[in-house]
Parts: structure tokens; C-alpha cells; sequence
């Protein structure tokens, strides 16, 4: 039974690199690798970058942790901008955001469980790619696909 399983060994730069809406993705681990349990990517964002408006996911979890710089997160009570080693935990129906308003990069990583919502990214760039305008109403469309809603306070 256990002859079939293998370690998933990923090098340093390995993965899928997806640039959408400003923010750089390097899917380290997608669905199709971890036949759909788990996701993970090193992500960057440029100083001045909006990542996400805050939003809510209903079919998976996501983990965001600082690796280098100072990202600000929304909770879905405000922001706080954390650094290096801090952890933002957005589980299922959380309300959660995140941008760069430094003036260096942030890095950092992100981790799904289930995996897939790499599959909103991919839909993402190959729609800029074609010339679609990145905008909420576009964003909020291609989020529908993936149980995410947009987080109206």
C-alpha cells in the first residue's frame, strides 16, 4: 500500500511561477502534486502593492506567514502590519486581506488546505494575459468560482 506514496521533494525555485494582479506566486506544491490536499507558495509583493481586498473563503483555509519585510494584514476588525515570523491564520470564513504599504518588498509564504485555489491565480493571468482589466468587479467574479466572497463590513 505504501509502495505507491512518495515524498514530494521541491528544490529552491522549483514550482509554477503565476503573477497575478501584482503580486508574484511560486507554487511550490498545487493540488495536482498532493492530489488535492495541500498548497504552497512563496509569494512577493512590491512596496506599494495591494494583495487582496479583504474577502472570505468558504471551501478552503489559508495560512500567510512573513518571511522578510513588513506586510500589513486585515483581520476583518482593521489592519496590522507584522514582520518577519508573524503568522496570519485565515480559516475558513475569516475575513482576511493583505497589502505592502512599504516602500520594500515583502516575501513571505502561503499555504491552502485543500489545494486548488492556485487554479483562481492561473484563471487570473491568463485573463490579463488576454487583456482583461484588473478591477474589484473582475476579481469578485473569478473569486466566485472559488467559494470566495468579497467581505462587506
Amino acid at each position: 500500500m505504501h509502495d505507491s506514496v512518495r515524498a514530494l521533494l521541491s528544490r529552491p525555485g522549483d514550482g509554477e511561477l503565476i503573477e497575478a494582479a501584482g503580486v508574484e506566486h511560486l507554487f511550490r506544491l498545487t493540488a495536482a502534486q498532493t492530489g488535492g490536499r495541500f498548497g504552497f507558495e512563496e509569494f512577493t509583493l512590491a512596496a506599494g502593492t495591494l494583495g487582496a481586498r479583504p474577502h472570505v473563503h468558504h471551501a478552503h483555509d489559508e495560512f500567510f506567514y512573513v518571511l522578510d519585510g513588513e506586510l500589513t494584514v486585515h483581520d476583518g476588525d482593521g489592519e496590522t502590519a507584522v514582520g518577519p515570523g508573524h503568522l496570519l491564520a485565515a480559516l475558513r470564513g475569516a475575513p482576511h486581506g493583505f497589502r505592502n504599504a512599504g516602500d520594500r518588498p515583502v516575501r513571505g509564504l502561503c499555504l491552502y488546505t485543500p489545494a486548488g485555489y492556485e487554479d483562481y491565480f492561473r484563471q487570473v493571468h491568463a485573463a490579463v494575459a488576454a487583456g482583461a482589466v484588473v478591477d474589484d468587479d473582475m476579481l469578485n467574479e473569478f473569486r466566485s468560482r472559488f467559494n470566495t466572497s468579497p467581505y462587506l463590513r
